[in-house]
């Protein structure tokens, strides 16, 4: 009778359990920049850092060997590594949320976007991520602003940047998008129109489905960055087709006002977070990271109820 009675309470006590509403803490990944790689001081650093603030597990999910696949692999190909790491681990496999830093911003999003069958992402931080591309190299890369020498650089890069050659084998030419040339860059370019569903007859449904079942999407811009050209390309500001003036906000973009992506949608739910940090490109000072970054990495949401388990799709709030 005594084992009839222990056998009882168990069962009671596992039925219990299982009525219960689980919280499980939610894991991030951590995607680097470019000329980088996931052991390096500062990445392993900063997603260690990361885990102590928020007590979410974190993993720096590396692309290749890091430093010479972030330069010359296109990032179609990176994100398309990116989609399968994920997808195999089982850590992730309940839904993640994403840190991009810099060109590991536009990984993200393919992750987002593109990655079929992936594990849903739930919230987004991206700190300088050139979302709108870039207009030309940062003068810090190649000298002075008024040095002869990186403005004829500049042009020689832009007189190829199109060509079949360097598209294939220069991983920032895939974000590289020219005011004055945006015929070719919508024809040639083959990363940025794609995600950022600009080329008319090929706006892709699902990309903007997927983007915009972010919980939470935070753009983080650095007042000091002189990487990222125009530094409002971290929050999708850019600027009009054919010209380098007016820089326009966000939200006077066609981009924002046609929804092409779905950032109005998010934007006009509360779900996007513009935010401006003092700092250099990348240059956050830990009362920023705790402030902007950590409380979105310390999600306790039941995933089990967040996406189709047959799908992977997320489910809409």
């Amino acid at each position: 009778m005594e084992k009839g009675l222990k056998r009882s309470c168990v069962v009671v006590l596992v039925a219990f359990l299982a009525m219960v509403h689980v919280s499980v803490s939610i894991p991030f990944i951590m995607l680097h920049g470019i000329a980088s790689h996931c052991s390096d001081d500062t990445n392993a650093n900063f997603t260690q850092l990361l885990t102590n603030l928020s007590g979410s597990p974190g993993f720096c999910v590396e692309i290749g060997n890091g430093v010479v696949t972030s330069l010359f692999l296109p990032l179609t190909q990176q994100a398309e590594i990116a989609c399968e790491n994920v997808k195999q681990m089982k850590e992730l496999s309940q839904g993640y949320n994403i840190v991009g830093r810099s060109q590991g911003n536009l990984v993200a999003r393919g992750l987002i976007e593109f990655c079929d069958g992936g594990p849903p992402v739930y919230n987004y931080i991206s700190l300088a991520g050139p979302h709108a591309g870039i207009s030309s190299i940062p003068p810090v890369l190649c000298g002075l602003k008024s040095d002869p020498a990186c403005k004829k650089f500049d042009e020689l890069i832009k007189g190829a940047l199109y060509s079949k050659t360097i598209q294939d084998h220069l991983a920032p030419s895939g974000y590289y998008k020219i005011p004055n040339d945006i015929k070719e860059y919508l024809e040639s370019s083959k990363y940025l129109p794609k995600l950022n569903n600009e080329i008319p007859d090929q706006r892709n449904q699902t990309y903007k489905d997927r983007f915009t079942s972010l919980q939470n999407l935070v753009l983080v811009k650095f007042q000091d960055d002189e990487i990222i050209t125009p530094n409002d390309s971290t929050w999708f500001g850019f600027y009009p087709d054919g010209e380098f003036e007016p820089l326009l906000s966000a939200n006077q973009t066609k981009l924002y006002t046609e929804d092409w992506i779905g950032l109005k949608t998010l934007d006009d739910a509360g779900k996007v977070k513009f935010v401006s940090v003092a700092g250099g490109h990348l240059n956050m000072a830990d009362q920023d990271v705790v402030k902007h970054v950590v409380p979105y990495l310390q999600n306790q949401q039941s995933a089990a109820q967040s996406f189709n388990r047959k799908t992977k799709e997320p489910l809409r709030p």
